[in-house]
């Protein structure tokens, strides 16, 4: 691994660094913040914060402001970016696939499925990376935002057990159910709707399960894609007919931006502290 930033930040040091991916067969890039208590020599729990659209690692650890809180309760921050990266890495010209635009799955369509595998690269290969490299526990919580809220909730839901908490700002809840999901869907997963069901929280939520974690979303009312593309109302409707706890927070006059976020991160933060005992 390279160390490519370090900066102090509220008695603690958010970092940005380098390694070869096994899964991914290219360069990544992921923020850390270590909080005072990591850098004192205490293993940590990690909050695993996954990006939407259009975003690398640095969008949330320069705008979401969330060091402040992870430094207060003790969490280590982990901010991956969102797709595989590189000139023989498959891109699109649009901004919803491609490079910047990984669903957070594992692709099996050409030419895609040779690098896109957001879903081993976040549940498996950057945890071990973590808990081998860094000062931290094997207790993780997962959040995101849009794009990222998506993969948030669907990981929690597909891999129980191995986050204590989950949250998302603005996510698309239903991604075979919206044009963003159906454009990314048909190119990394193929035509057969029955294969995007996995990757789908209305769906996931239907299932039966032996975890049923609490699910923290946060929505803006003046969100302009709110109606067209995260359609919260799915997953609502989802989780009162199968019986799993939602908060669903709406909130008049935010929007999809990380002034939202920013807004909120402190209560999303706690959330996970207290799932996490931190």
């Amino acid at each position: 691994m390279q160390q490519l930033e370090n900066h102090a930040c509220f008695g603690g040091q958010q970092q940005v660094w380098q390694h070869p991916s096994s899964s991914l067969h290219c360069d990544m890039r992921f923020g850390v913040y270590l909080p005072p208590q990591a850098l004192a020599g205490q293993r940590c729990p990690v909050l695993y914060w996954l990006s939407g659209l259009t975003c690398t690692e640095q969008n949330f650890i320069t705008k979401a402001g969330a060091q402040h809180s992870a430094a207060q309760h003790g969490f280590i921050l982990v901010a991956p970016d969102t797709s595989p990266r590189g000139t023989d890495v498959a891109d699109d010209a649009a901004y919803d696939l491609g490079q910047g635009a990984g669903f957070y799955l594992n692709a099996t369509q050409a030419p895609w499925a040779a690098h896109y595998r957001m879903e081993d690269y976040v549940v498996q290969e950057l945890p071990a990376l973590i808990e081998a490299h860094f000062p931290a526990s094997t207790h993780r919580a997962i959040s995101g935002h849009s794009m990222g809220g998506h993969g948030a909730l669907t990981l929690a839901l597909k891999y129980p057990g191995r986050y204590a908490s989950v949250s998302a700002f603005a996510p698309i809840v239903a991604p075979s159910q919206v044009p963003w999901g159906e454009k990314a869907f048909t190119a990394y997963l193929g035509t057969d709707r029955s294969a995007w069901q996995a990757h789908d929280s209305v769906a996931l939520i239907a299932q039966e399960r032996s975890e049923r974690l609490p699910l923290l979303i946060d929505q803006g009312l003046a969100d302009d894609f709110l109606a067209a593309q995260l359609r919260p109302e799915l997953l609502e409707a989802a989780c009162q007919a199968a019986g799993h706890p939602l908060t669903l927070r709406r909130h008049a006059g935010y929007d999809h931006s990380y002034y939202f976020i920013a807004s909120f991160i402190g209560d999303h933060l706690a959330h996970h502290a207290q799932a996490l005992g931190a």
